[in-house]
């Protein structure tokens, strides 16, 4: 899958003219209800593509669409056992270790979204809405602390999101020596930066 990261700021308009198959909202340190917390653009969630929260993104996803968030007390920081009850993103799952990381949890999910996991300090720890394509975790699956991870980030893409694994490193390849091109010019010069590293030396012998 080809992803880009972009920071929270950026305006909805500039969010659709980049036609995105799906979002990720990733996880900080923030708690939704601090002033200056990082919040979701309005319209975000209306763009009609595919949501997944992590974390912070979790949370903010769920203040966004009605849910609560709250302090509870109950903070979670490390390996800590997750209780999957239904949903694509855990099916066939049975209690496993997560990373956690958070102060704030999700006491109550956004109307229309089944809660389908729940760990000691977090009654929502995941949720997912079919019918929206959108989805979300209070864990990390990035990371390799939570073992099923990666097979969860796969299976709201291609099972919720409905995309397709076919990107490869080649496909933008020549997008990018396009731009290139079209920066320096027919007659212009460019510089390349030569540290001595494997990674500016070989970059150096193409340019050459």
């Amino acid at each position: 899958m080809y992803s880009e990261v972009i920071p929270h700021t950026m305006p909805v308009e500039e969010v659709k003219a980049k036609n995105p198959a799906a979002l990720i909202l990733s996880g900080g340190p923030s708690s939704v209800y601090e002033d200056g917390a990082p919040a979701l653009q309005e319209g975000l969630l209306e763009l009609g593509v595919p949501v997944f929260g992590i974390c912070y993104g979790f949370q903010a996803m769920t203040n966004a669409l009605g849910g609560t968030v709250a302090a509870t007390g109950d903070r979670e920081y490390g390996r800590t056992k997750l209780e999957p009850t239904d949903g694509v993103l855990h099916e066939g799952l049975d209690e496993h270790n997560v990373w956690m990381s958070h102060g704030d949890s999700v006491t109550e999910a956004p109307a229309g979204f089944e809660v389908t996991a729940s760990s000691e300090g977090a009654p929502v720890a995941a949720f997912e809405n079919a019918d929206l394509c959108m989805a979300g975790v209070q864990y990390h699956p990035e990371v390799m602390h939570s073992p099923h991870g990666q097979e969860v980030l796969t299976r709201f893409l291609t099972e919720i999101a409905g995309l397709e694994q076919t990107w490869t490193a080649s496909n933008i390849a020549e997008q990018l020596i396009d731009a290139v091109k079209q920066q320096v010019g027919p007659n212009g010069r460019a510089i390349c930066g030569l540290s001595g590293g494997v990674d500016s030396a070989v970059a150096a012998a193409l340019v050459q």
